[in-house]
């Protein structure tokens, strides 16, 4: 892997991962969050670029083409959230989404942090191959969470 200025890319055969901002495909990536996530169905396309603008995001593609995705919040010295992580359908089982976490885990940036976590609904197996555990006490964590927050106007709570 290089890390050269906090791009980190890496290639295996004609599919490349990235951390590049310059080579997101962000029509792909509005596509798939906006019409096939259960997560961020309906998300407005401003929305989705001011929150790629504040993350680091990583790009797996297929030559030029982006087949995968993962977004990670963090302020890069204590703490990340791991989000918005896919792969195509028609690129799925060949490894693309567990090396695509191995370059996010690998990063620089999120190297020595106290905490990184992330939400899953059905990809636990994934994650804990990389070390993410169920928390083992939830008492402690609270959160706001408006499911329908893309489809519901600014002045609406539900």
């Amino acid at each position: 892997m290089s890390f050269g200025m906090q791009h980190q890319t890496d290639q295996r055969g004609e599919f490349i991962v990235s951390a590049d901002p310059a080579r997101l495909d962000l029509d792909v990536i509005h596509r798939y969050l906006s019409e096939e996530s259960f997560w961020a169905a309906g998300i407005p396309r401003d929305v989705l670029e001011r929150a790629i603008a504040g993350s680091l995001c990583f790009g797996a593609y297929d030559g030029g083409k982006q087949v995968g995705f993962a977004r990670v919040v963090t302020d890069s010295a204590t703490f990340a959230y791991l989000c918005d992580v896919f792969v195509l359908e028609p690129y799925r089982g060949r490894g693309l989404a567990k090396w695509l976490m191995e370059c996010v885990i690998a990063h620089p940036s999120l190297q020595g942090l106290r905490r990184f976590v992330l939400v899953t609904k059905d990809a636990h197996g994934l994650y804990q191959k990389f070390g993410f555990m169920p928390l083992a006490d939830p008492s402690g964590y609270m959160h706001i969470h408006n499911p329908n927050a893309y489809q519901a106007g600014p002045d609406s709570c539900s």
